[in-house]
């Protein structure tokens, strides 16, 4: 891509470049369990699982095949270590997420800082007195913040 005005690069970063650097085989992996586990399939597979295994240990098709028999402790270890599994890769999900939110918030500061700059140096070019818009700028944000906690008073 070309650079910007007088050869400076004024891009900011793309938040998903920035992240895509900063994830890892084991994040991949962690987000693929987590993004399975939550899915409708996930549920089916293990209502299916879960049907077959009763079936079997209740000696459906003979008794012979059971190998768990009720109250099916095996089952009931198995599954307590899938939601102990399951329960760690959503954290590390929910701790990724919190992660890229930051990189969000950092990027989202970067453009309000260059804003700011780029506004201060319009406004200077074309003669604003920039007391008197802070000074507006204070008053509509007083405003707004009366209007959210309730306590806005009618105007004359």
């Amino acid at each position: 891509m070309a650079p910007g005005i007088n050869g400076l690069d004024i891009r900011l970063p793309n938040e998903q470049a920035v992240l895509a650097r900063m994830r890892g085989t084991q994040d991949r992996i962690a987000d693929a369990i987590t993004a399975f586990a939550g899915t409708m399939q996930f549920v089916y597979i293990h209502a299916a699982w879960f049907t077959v295994w009763i079936a079997f240990n209740e000696g459906l098709f003979g008794h012979s095949a059971v190998w768990d028999p009720y109250p099916f402790g095996l089952l009931t270890m198995i599954v307590s270590l899938e939601a102990i599994f399951l329960s760690t890769f959503v954290m590390v999900s929910q701790n990724r997420q919190a992660m890229r939110e930051n990189v969000r918030a950092d990027l989202d500061f970067e453009t309000n800082i260059r804003s700011e700059v780029w506004s201060a140096h319009i406004g200077h070019a074309l003669g604003v007195d920039p007391k008197q818009v802070e000074q507006e700028v204070q008053t509509l944000l007083a405003q707004n913040q009366a209007k959210m906690n309730g306590t806005e008073q009618s105007s004359q």
